[in-house]
């Protein structure tokens, strides 16, 4: 009775899938967050029968063959990369990417991060850093007497002083792509680091193709949509119960077996 087996797998699969749904849903405030999506693939077959099998003397050959599945096994769950809206906040250091490009920081271990994420701090020194605390590559300080800050979508820096009538620049918040940004691995707090899978990080800066612009003032916000989960919530719920009928069908069936005199 391969069905328990089978059916088991199935609801497996839907089990991870409300997971997944469940996260989006979490995370459709999360600034700058992308939808993720559980990926299922079917499980290796037992070939009772092989196609193209010889099943006579005479050379006659088998068209289709018995090929018998046994369920289904999570594949992945791949990011839905897409551009979020951009949310008006007015702050200096909000920053939004209106475009493919990553922000990069450097993580208290060494390695650089990646994200998303453009709401920017500073430190009681100037450095700007993210919402961790984790100094934005660059490394531009804004002074303390420095009245305003304006951000250029090519990403410059300019501070604004009381005793001048120009900006003086600061620096420049670079940005970054990747081959493959869905191979990226997540880290939590809206960050990433790059893999085998994802490539190393390509640098570059608002503006050059394919990078995209900076937006101050602005925030990009989830690309989450929620009739959509919530639509694929009910179709997963519907499919676990399936499932479960298919195994409570097994044991019935199992049970008559079992009851044969």
């Amino acid at each position: 009775m391969r069905a328990l087996q089978i059916a088991a797998t199935g609801m497996s699969a839907q089990q991870m899938r409300v997971e997944t749904i469940s996260n989006n849903l979490a995370n459709m405030s999360t600034t700058g967050y992308d939808a993720r999506r559980a990926e299922f693939a079917d499980l290796h077959y037992q070939q009772a029968t092989a196609p193209g099998a010889i099943s006579a003397a005479d050379g006659t050959v088998v068209p289709v063959g018995v090929q018998l599945g046994l369920g289904a096994r999570a594949a992945a769950v791949g990011m839905q990369l897409a551009q979020g809206s951009l949310a008006e906040t007015g702050g200096d250091l909000d920053v939004a990417i209106e475009g493919n490009g990553y922000l990069e920081v450097a993580l208290p271990d060494g390695r650089p991060g990646f994200t998303r994420d453009g709401a920017l701090k500073r430190t009681a020194e100037g450095l700007i850093v993210n919402s961790d605390g984790y100094p934005v590559a660059g490394d531009v300080t804004i002074p303390a007497d420095a009245r305003s800050v304006s951000i250029s979508p090519e990403g410059a820096v300019f501070a604004y002083f009381a005793d001048a009538a120009e900006p003086e620049e600061l620096g420049r918040i670079g940005l970054a792509t990747f081959t493959n940004p869905k191979g990226l691995e997540a880290r939590g707090s809206n960050l990433f680091t790059e893999t085998a899978a994802s490539g190393r990080a390509i640098p570059g800066a608002g503006g050059d193709e394919g990078f995209g612009v900076l937006r101050q003032g602005y925030l990009e916000e989830s690309s989450v949509d929620p009739v959509r989960e919530i639509t694929e919530l009910i179709e997963a719920q519907r499919g676990y119960e399936l499932n479960s009928k298919v195994v409570t069908a097994a044991d019935q069936m199992l049970g008559a077996a079992v009851q044969v005199r």
